[in-house]
């Protein structure tokens, strides 16, 4: 097993691929949004990556059976999980792609704040608490841009807000379990138990279901469903199993860039001062956070 150090070049340009696909995301749920109620198509999403999963599971040979405390740890997983998605897709339909891409990518700092107080010895460090500051001053810039002052784009911002406290809420949680689970186990549940309850929502809240369907938003779903959903979790997990963690997280930054970016290309968004200000505090604080001291020299004696 390599280290997090052994990131080979093919590995790094991989990596920061896989990033870039993620964090054009926003911008394909934005497209989806267009034609699809929200619940409608984050139902959709899942119910094709679910697909693409199980099969992708079938020809591995993965095991996705669940034993009795897996199956009552994942329907706990699976609920946060669709409230989470549920108020992420409301929110993106009210605000803009670039605000969303950029107040998700606070998520690290949430992690690291609840890991804090609920995972033994990961602290927060003098680093990681310079980090998570700027991080968070950079979304506190958001509510003052001057083209946010309609009401509706900060009722957006907030709605994304509060579903990237609750994705940092499972994370932790997963984070305790995870050592019980396969990648495809851990993923697939919580979009198989959260698509009935997604449909349903689109049902009963969405103003209309499907208000009309078009190549651009089929491209929209297809993209989000197996390009980050399936695909690039795929590979993002299979980078994380060979080279670790801290090595994949030093690329994390490239995530919100990459979402402005999409958003003021793809869908016309405005670039404001307080919006570049805004990336500029989150990315710093994301390298900050994953910022790695050099390794010492000194060998340590193995007991």
């Amino acid at each position: 097993m390599q280290n997090n150090d052994d990131l080979t070049v093919k590995a790094s340009v991989l990596t920061v691929f896989i990033c870039i696909l993620f964090g054009a995301n926003p911008v394909a749920i934005k497209f989806s949004l267009t034609g699809l109620g929200s619940f409608t198509a984050a139902g959709i999403r899942f119910a094709i990556a679910a697909v693409v999963i199980f099969t992708w599971a079938r020809v591995k040979k993965i095991p996705l059976k669940l034993n009795q405390k897996q199956l009552g740890q994942m329907l706990i997983v699976s609920a946060i999980f669709v409230v989470q998605l549920s108020c992420f897709y409301m929110g993106l339909d009210k605000t803009t792609a670039s605000h969303g891409a950029l107040i998700a990518n606070i998520l690290p700092f949430f992690v690291l704040i609840l890991a804090h107080f609920f995972i033994p010895g990961d602290s927060i460090s003098l680093k990681k608490g310079v980090g998570i500051t700027l991080g968070f001053i950079g979304v506190l810039l958001l509510f003052f841009d001057k083209q946010d002052l309609t009401g509706d784009l900060k009722r957006g911002d907030l709605i994304i807000l509060g579903a990237v406290f609750l994705w940092s809420s499972s994370a932790v949680f997963v984070k305790r379990i995870i050592s019980d689970y396969n990648i495809a186990q851990i993923t697939i549940y919580p979009m198989v138990f959260g698509v009935p309850f997604f449909f349903l929502g689109g049902f009963l809240w969405d103003d209309q279901m499907i208000r009309i369907i078009n190549p651009t938003i089929i491209k929209a779903l297809l993209y989000q469903s197996i390009v980050t959903a399936a695909f690039g979790f795929i590979v993002w997990n299979s980078l994380l199993q060979k080279f670790g963690a801290t090595a994949l997280h030093s690329f994390i930054f490239i995530m919100p860039l990459a979402g402005v970016l999409f958003g003021v290309l793809l869908l016309g968004e405005t670039i404001t001062p307080h919006l570049v200000t805004s990336i500029t505090f989150i990315v710093t604080g994301v390298i900050i956070v994953n910022l790695r001291r050099k390794k010492q020299t000194v060998k340590k004696v193995v007991v």
